[in-house]
């Protein structure tokens, strides 16, 4: 299990890692509802993740991901491809990120948060984990990891469940913030949603091209063994 871990761990940090779920949650927070709303923003988030990668190992487990404790083919083929789409996002978004970072500007669907109701909330952290173009991918290639292994069923269940907490990281500091920071807590949390507003593109820019290269990596070191 431990060589599972090493593979999807960095992929979970590739998930945490996310500016434009973090302002959300940051704007959520801010809301006549913050409490409940933070809370059901991020078991969206985890809820969405888990059932994702849930499916993937459904469809591993049975369709032989694992041929003699080798990943398979196909898993390799999956990778590869998976990588070759991050890197061609992350090309796409280094040439939309503005030159100059005080001139971003955030999605227009975020001005409308502080008017969702709570199952919309739900279903927004439901929405960015599960539908976001990094989160998916990433979340694919850990549950195809994981079912490519060759696990018991109890233990790939163990590391998909710390593959979401890991990925989850992101949106629990502001959200451990909010509910223990006391008075600062606000202040602090606008300096997050700020940095993380004007260089959310940049930052989504480099990390679609180093994970996507090492899927693509992983993907060729299935192919060729």
């Amino acid at each position: 299990m431990g060589k599972v871990l090493g593979d999807v761990l960095g992929l979970a940090a590739g998930v945490a890692i996310s500016p434009l779920p973090i302002i959300a949650v940051i704007l959520v927070l801010a809301t006549p509802r913050g409490r409940l709303n933070g809370v059901l923003f991020t078991v969206g988030w985890l809820l969405g993740l888990a059932v994702l990668g849930a499916v993937m190992l459904a469809i591993a487990s049975p369709a032989r991901a694992s041929a003699h404790h080798h990943p398979a083919t196909w898993v390799g083929a999956l990778k590869l491809a998976l990588g070759l789409l991050l890197v061609l996002f992350g090309s796409r978004q280094w040439h939309r990120r503005p030159r100059d970072p005080s001139q971003a500007q955030l999605p227009k669907w975020m001005g409308a948060i502080d008017r969702l109701a709570p199952i919309k909330v739900f279903g927004l952290g439901l929405a960015l984990a599960a539908l976001n173009a990094k989160n998916a991918p990433l979340t694919i290639a850990a549950g195809a990891a994981i079912g490519s292994a060759g696990l018991p069923v109890a233990q790939q269940i163990g590391a998909l469940a710390i593959f979401v907490v890991i990925a989850t990281l992101g949106l629990l500091a502001p959200l451990g913030v909010f509910l223990l920071g006391g008075e600062r807590a606000k202040s602090t949390l606008g300096n997050w949603k700020d940095w993380a507003a004007q260089h959310n593109v940049a930052v989504m820019a480099v990390l679609f091209f180093v994970l996507g290269l090492k899927l693509v990596g992983d993907g060729i070191s299935v192919l060729t063994a």
